[in-house]
């Protein structure tokens, strides 16, 4: 029954992000244009990540920093960007709020993405896995997530693991369903809306 439900997941996704990509091209154009006036490089950025089963693929996001700019990586191996940060150009700031994410749609056409799943890592987090956070693998990476919308910007890698790792164990329809809703709020600005599923999940 589950293997039924996720090969249903896949098709309804791909074409959902069909649909979407089609009719939010004139976005797209507006977006990129906005980005090639306003900073030097490419309207799209592309990088190397980890998708299902560890297998690697090219994910590809409206640029929202200035070209060449380097990774800020803290001690506990988590790629930050701080508020203010000049790296981001003024589009950006914009786009960040979850705008730059959108050209993953063509992700999901070509079955390396889902709209819902774990954020996919760079490739070079897979040496630092271990067998707990493996899980992770047995989907497809999403554009959104439980860890997203529950706040993962602001916790642990090993808080980010975990509750992608919950995902993947109690995956059903009216968990990507609960996502989709919170995904909203989320992109909104309401970055609290998720507490109290995040401590329940979390203790």
């Amino acid at each position: 029954m589950r293997t039924l439900a996720l090969a249903a997941k896949t098709v309804s996704e791909w074409l959902l992000a069909l649909l979407l990509l089609v009719l939010l091209l004139p976005l797209f154009a507006v977006i990129a244009l906005g980005i090639k006036l306003t900073s030097r490089g490419p309207a799209f950025y592309i990088d190397e990540r980890v998708g299902r089963f560890g297998k690697a693929f090219r994910m590809v996001k409206f640029r929202s920093m200035h070209v060449d700019s380097p990774a800020i990586v803290t001690s506990e191996r988590k790629v930050i960007v701080e508020e203010n940060d000049p790296r981001v150009t003024p589009v950006g700031r914009v786009l960040r709020v979850g705008f730059d994410e959108l050209p993953q749609l063509l992700n999901v056409l070509k079955g390396e993405m889902a709209l819902i799943g774990p954020r996919p890592d760079t490739t070079w987090m897979l040496a630092e896995y271990t067998d707990d956070i493996r899980p992770r693998l047995q989907v497809r990476p999403g554009i959104t997530g439980l860890a997203q919308v529950l706040g993962g910007r602001d916790l642990s890698p090993e808080d980010n693991y975990r509750l992608d790792v919950s995902y993947v164990g109690n995956w059903s329809p009216w968990l990507d369903l609960r996502i989709a809703l919170y995904t909203i709020p989320y992109v909104l600005g309401a970055k609290n809306v998720g507490q109290r599923w995040r401590r329940t999940l979390l203790t």
